[in-house]
């Protein structure tokens, strides 16, 4: 930095943003050439010169401003990262997310402005779902493990390795033109300030799950690990079979992993959660050219244990069709690693950043309940039927990018590349379901009829390739001018099977009364499998197209001018072409996908700073939002968090976003503000998640695009600091009261007229379409969108030495997690499915310690005190709810703590 107020900001890969810029809106402020001169300079006095002093943190984007000009800004209150950008953006640097408290990136984001943190880690931007934003890792997109979405699920992200969180909410070319409710970028630390080393852990305890009930398996010795040893290795005839499509012998099965991945057992005592991490940095000069190397590391190990309430309905009225208690014990492991290289010479910089992620979640379910006859007396007095399952969910990330920022003069040239690859197996998804006897008054399972038994594998591989550079010209011009110019190129593929295999007695018969008795694993030991001749009826084909693959490819350029057209009066105008190639190839005559669409994607912001720490700004763009390929792909896949059952839709269309906001931004102190926004958007063709019943009452979830939808809103947010030396006494000396508060609302609703539509339910390779008005109820709001988010942050911190003490508000109102299905037994669209997250509140303290000359910090957290539970219902016209996923969340309290040597 030249000076406090005439700031040198390189707008390329690296933009170095305040610590403190919490949820900052980024405006962009009044700026000059130095060739120009610095007439505002003129206006700063020596205090601004001290409070622009502030830490700094990475924020690597894509091409942005690569151009380095000196920026001056009018108000001495304006962060830096207002300085870096004219969009929208709000950033969470390493010390806001420290005072948050979270463990995992997602959790910190459900903090800022605008959004919400949905199901296992998925952040939705201003209510709209996550097929609506994107996840970028320095700058370069990243593939998602996750079957059923896009976007790379960010609870996996330990805040350990990351050094800033920016979401940008207006759209600029520089980024994909895939932009919906924003982009989330996040930047993993690189080469250090100086050397250091640093180790840390924790425990922590769930009211409803540590040292209570829960249901688990065996599996193997490296399971607390999240790796398997080997009892779950899939045998070559099961991959042999599934792509032919013919069944084991009997002799096959008993080489198959038995009892280790069958028996399900209680434990009453289910252990604690505790993590373990440490952390590397160093650097060193050579000549004129400063080396760093960086390498974190951690693992954790938590348990979750929901007692659920799962009920299912065809009828109009909200009958019942299935009813059942479920209890679901899920113990997940994470191992992360990141390893970076860093390399600094004069204004240029070269990083290689190498990020390695191993997310586990080994699940062991028990439901017990009644699919018929329900509200009729059981002459019984014993659920009908008991369902057991034993599942392994394993997703692997590997992330190497290499990244080049250079600056020549006037011009920048900033370029990167990076391949990723994700890994998602989950082999022996076991079932086994038993009916109550009144002949043996027990539960017999014979495999036949509504008694089964199945096995399902899966694997998923995706890779991805990107490649992007941009070049910057800063024009020498009386007033500040830059040109820039870039080109993307993303290719992504993918690799999917699932094989399902029934078992079956000899001939298809039932098992005798004596054998049905059985326990799983003793129903599929060797002797019986036998004796009894069963075997795996191949069922691939009935559970939609077995295997699938999938590609896209991306080929970006991008136009953009940016400077100031009058004192305080700045603009961003720029134009991004994209060609795209989506394709989906599905087995079985499922029908495929060829989609081949190219867009001019405009996007303009006006900035005016027309006075001191105060600034408006207009944004007008044209984004869009490809099918995901889970979207398209027609295969059955079961989501064990909601005991849903998912199938693509080969026939979806890209959908395309107009979009506008206005912004109000009043920077009153240093890291203090306030501002008001609203927000425009037109989607047409949104995709949205339709459930059905298939034939049957076995509820499944489908896509489909409705014909359009509008979304419109405001947000506003405050943030005040009060310092406390006023009140007398040397504690308060060096302390203040941190206020932050946000609060956004968003209202949205579907067109839904008679245009044809693709149906959800397709059987083969022509389109099956029907009426948009029957899927869909015209003014329904979009999938995933609360209309009211509000965040709450009150605390008291130290300015001298880390002590804090957060206290942290959160409530997400009503939205619907599923358009209501159509068909099942009244054969009309029943009402959807709503969720209510409600209200958390959460504490987080954290207080520094110096023992023996090392710094020691003490973390405790209180997390859901509110002991806040999850819902999921239908709630029909004559006052009756179903409640499809309804159970208790628990408080969770952790204690840890870490040394710095």
């Amino acid at each position: 930095m030249k000076s406090s107020v005439l700031v040198s900001v390189l707008l390329g890969t690296t933009t170095l943003v305040p610590a403190q810029a919490f949820a900052q809106s980024a405006p962009a402020g009044s700026v000059v050439s130095p060739q120009a001169g610095t007439p505002l300079e003129q206006r700063a006095d020596p205090q601004a010169a001290q409070e622009q002093q502030q830490e700094q943190v990475d924020v690597s984007t894509p091409g942005g401003n690569a151009g380095g000009e000196d920026i001056v800004v009018l108000g001495r209150n304006v962060p830096n990262a207002v300085r870096a950008t004219a969009e929208v953006v709000n950033v969470l640097s390493s010390a806001d997310i420290a005072r948050t408290g979270e463990g995992d990136i997602a959790g910190a984001l459900q903090r800022v402005t605008g959004l919400s943190v949905v199901g296992n880690g998925f952040v939705y931007v201003r209510g709209l779902g996550d097929r609506y934003s994107s996840s970028l890792l320095n700058g370069s997109p990243l593939p998602s493990p996750e079957p059923l979405r896009r976007v790379v699920p960010l609870d996996i992200f330990p805040t350990n390795v990351i050094a800033s969180a920016l979401v940008q909410k207006s759209y600029s070319v520089n980024y994909p033109g895939e932009f919906g409710g924003g982009v989330i970028n996040l930047t993993t630390k690189a080469v250090p300030e100086k050397s250091f080393f640093q180790i840390g852990g924790s425990l922590g305890a769930d009211t409803v799950t540590t040292s209570e009930l829960g249901y688990v398996y065996d599996g193997g010795k490296n399971d607390w690990a999240g790796f398997d040893s080997g009892e779950r290795k899939v045998p070559g005839f099961i991959k042999q079979a599934g792509k032919a499509g013919t069944s084991p012998s009997s002799a096959d099965l008993t080489t198959m992993s038995n009892a280790k991945t069958t028996l399900l057992q209680r434990n009453n005592q289910l252990p604690a959660n505790w993590s373990g991490e440490a952390s590397f940095g160093t650097s060193t000069d050579i000549g004129s050219t400063r080396l760093g190397v960086i390498a974190a590391g951690g693992i954790s190990n938590t348990w979750r244990t929901r007692d659920n309430r799962q009920q299912q309905t065809d009828d109009i009225d909200g009958g019942l069709t299935n009813d059942f208690r479920t209890v679901l014990t899920d113990n997940r492991a994470v191992v992360n690693g990141l390893l970076g290289f860093g390399a600094e010479f004069g204004e240029n910089k070269i990083r290689w950043t190498n990020l390695y992620i191993h997310d586990t979640v080994k699940q062991g379910r028990l439901s017990e309940g009644n699919t018929a006859n329900i509200g009729i007396p059981s002459p019984y007095d014993v659920p009908a039927f008991i369902t057991q399952n034993t599942s392994w969910f394993e997703r692997q990330l590997i992330d190497t990018q290499l990244t080049g920022e250079f600056k020549f003069g006037n011009f920048a040239f900033d370029t990167r590349g990076s391949y990723a690859k994700t890994e998602r197996n989950s082999p022996y998804e076991r079932q086994f379901t038993y009916e109550y006897s009144p002949t043996v008054k027990d539960y017999v399972n014979s495999l036949a009829g509504l008694q089964s038994a199945s096995v399902a594998f899966s694997e998923l591989s995706e890779e991805l390739w990107s490649g992007q550079a941009s070049l910057t010209w800063n024009v020498p011009f009386d007033r500040p001018f830059a040109l820039s110019a870039g080109y993307a190129y993303n290719d992504t593929t993918r690799d999917s099977s699932r094989y399902t295999f029934q078992y079956a007695g000899a001939n298809n018969a039932g098992l005798s009364l004596a054998v049905s008795q059985l326990r799983p694993d003793y129903l599929l030991s060797d002797y019986t499998v036998q004796t009894n001749g069963i075997y795996l009826r191949n069922t691939s084909s009935d559970q939609g197209a077995a295997t699938y693959d999938a590609a896209l490819k991306v080929h970006g350029v991008y136009g953009q001018l940016e400077g100031e057209i009058l004192d305080g009066l700045r603009a961003t105008v720029g134009v991004r072409y994209e060609t795209a190639k989506e394709s989906v190839t599905a087995s079985a005559n499922r029908g495929s996908t060829r989609l081949n669409n190219d867009y001019f994607l405009p996007a303009v912001t006006v900035t005016y700073n027309f006075a001191d720490d105060m600034q408006a700004r207009v944004h007008f763009s044209k984004t869009l939002a490809r099918p995901q390929f889970r979207e398209l792909a027609p295969q059955l896949y079961q989501d064990f968090d909601s005991d849903r059952l998912f199938i693509g839709n080969a026939f979806l269309q890209d959908s395309q976003l107009y979009n506008a906001e206005a912004r109000y931004e009043w920077y009153f102190a240093r890291d203090q503000k306030f501002s008001l926004a609203g927000f425009y958007k037109r989607i047409e063709n949104p995709i949205e998640a339709v459930a059905f019943f298939p034939g049957g009452d076995r509820l499944q979830t489908g896509f489909a695009n409705a014909p359009e939808a509008k979304l419109y809103g405001g947000e506003t947010e405050f943030q005040k600091y009060v310092n406390l030396d006023g009140l007398g006494g040397d504690w308060l000396a060096t302390r203040r009261l941190v206020l932050i508060a946000n609060y956004t609302y968003t209202h949205s609703a579907i067109k839904a007229d008679d245009t044809l539509i693709a149906s959800p339910i397709q059987s083969g390779a022509q389109v099956q379409t029907l009426p948009a008005n029957v899927l869909f109820q015209d003014g329904a709001p979009l999938v995933g969108q609360s209309d009211h988010l509000v965040n709450l942050q009150l605390g008291i911190e130290d300015k001298s030495s880390l002590s804090q003490l957060t206290l942290l508000f959160n409530y997400a109102s009503n939205r619907v997690t599923n358009r209501g299905p159509v068909g099942g037994g009244s054969g009309l669209r029943l009402p959807d499915l709503i969720e209510k997250p409600g209200i958390r509140f959460d504490v987080v303290a954290r207080q520094g310690i110096e023992f023996d000359g090392k710094q020691i910090e003490v973390k405790f957290e209180g997390r859901n005190l509110t002991g806040t539970g999850y819902r999921e219902y239908q709630s029909f016209d004559n006052g009756t709810q179903v409640d499809i996923n309804r159970y208790k969340l628990g408080r969770v309290f952790t204690l840890g703590a870490s040394v710095q040597f």
